[in-house]
């Protein structure tokens, strides 16, 4: 009698052992792939700001003088911090922890590039960002 209880026990805990293996198997699963798609949106987001960036300039140098346009950049890339500057005809975008990170050819321009409002305007041919 005693061994089979024994034998019981034994099996139980083979059985709530292999439970634990497969949920914890299953969370790790599902938390990486949840961590797979915040930085896939990380990224799309910083591409869409360099992206909107550059299209801007190519607007501006396309039209006429006189031509004035404000446009509107996120503080955060999905809660994160990001720097943006525009350096030797690129525009670059990357946040601040350096994992995400874009650079896309512009025309060259006078002024800087920065968060929140952006004035964008075209004098006498020269395209001015925020000056």
């Amino acid at each position: 009698m005693k061994h089979k209880n024994s034998q019981t026990s034994i099996e139980f805990v083979i059985l709530v052992g292999f439970v634990l293996f497969f949920f914890t198997v299953f969370f790790l699963t599902i938390n990486e792939n949840m961590s797979d798609k915040i930085k896939e949106r990380q990224t799309k987001i910083v591409i869409e700001i360099a992206s909107t960036v550059q299209d801007e300039i190519d607007l501006a140098f396309e039209s006429i003088d006189g031509y004035s346009r404000t446009f509107i950049l996120p503080d955060y890339v999905a809660s994160k911090s990001y720097n943006i500057d525009i350096t030797e005809g690129m525009v670059y975008v990357r946040t601040t922890d350096n994992k995400q990170a874009i650079a896309l050819p512009v025309q060259n321009i006078t002024g800087q590039v920065q968060k929140g409002d952006n004035i964008i305007k075209k004098e006498n041919g020269v395209v001015k960002l925020n000056v």
